[in-house]
């Protein structure tokens, strides 16, 4: 997880405008890198004054729009927008509140990290060493339905030290300092299960010798260090 806010300098916010022009671009990628199908996936950005920008319900995000984006409030209340928001904006709510030193999260629904969470007990960590060094350990969050408090309420204990969750049989949730930031996450997620599921596809997976691994680890938990 990255460090305490107040030791990290920010850089200036982007305007509102950037930050839709912004959730569209990405909104779009997802899509193209099959990310996400249809109507799938949500993205948020905070804009500051306690607002928090994020798509809304029912929209293809492969044909997204600046304007059809929604304002919503720190509990969740519209504020502007002529649609409803994500029914997953209770899970964009608890990452912000819990991760200050967040300014976007993406949710994707990618097909390798879905598919490996319904395996029980794969060698996800310990095996990669650029994946611990840029994500630390990939942890799997227990079920709980889409759109739901229960949720949310899940990824307590688990955002607070970890940029990148895998949700079980629902997707991944990414957290960053901008959108692009909380999209290459998600796709650095996906690619690193696309190499452990041809890994066990092809045998049981080695994992690197116990002393390098904690010295990866450590290495991302202190990137200054």
């Amino acid at each position: 997880m990255r460090g305490p806010v107040e030791s990290v300098r920010f850089p200036p916010r982007p305007s509102e405008g950037e930050s839709r022009a912004a959730i569209v671009q990405f909104c779009r990628l997802l899509h193209q890198k099959g990310f996400l199908s249809a109507n799938d996936g949500n993205v948020s950005v905070r804009l500051g004054g306690g607002r928090i920008l994020v798509t809304p319900t029912g929209v293809a995000k492969a044909f997204i729009a600046p304007e059809d984006l929604i304002v919503v409030d720190e509990e969740g209340r519209k504020v502007a927008g002529a649609r409803s928001a994500t029914s997953e904006l209770p899970m964009h709510l608890e990452v912000l509140r819990r991760r200050p030193d967040v300014e976007a999260v993406v949710h994707a629904h990618p097909p390798t990290s879905i598919a490996l969470s319904l395996v029980r007990s794969p060698r996800l960590n310990d095996v990669l060493p650029e994946v611990i060094l840029s994500l630390g350990r990939i942890e799997v969050v227990p079920y709980a339905r889409p759109g739901t408090e229960a949720l949310a309420r899940s990824l307590a204990g688990r955002i607070e030290r970890s940029d990148a969750l895998i949700l079980e049989r629902h997707g991944t949730i990414a957290a960053g300092r901008s959108v692009a930031d909380a999209y290459f996450l998600t796709e650095r997620l996906e690619h690193a299960a696309e190499v452990l599921w041809r890994a066990h596809a092809l045998g049981r997976p080695l994992p690197l010798p116990e002393a390098e691994a904690r010295a990866l680890l450590s290495a991302h938990e202190h990137p200054d260090g």
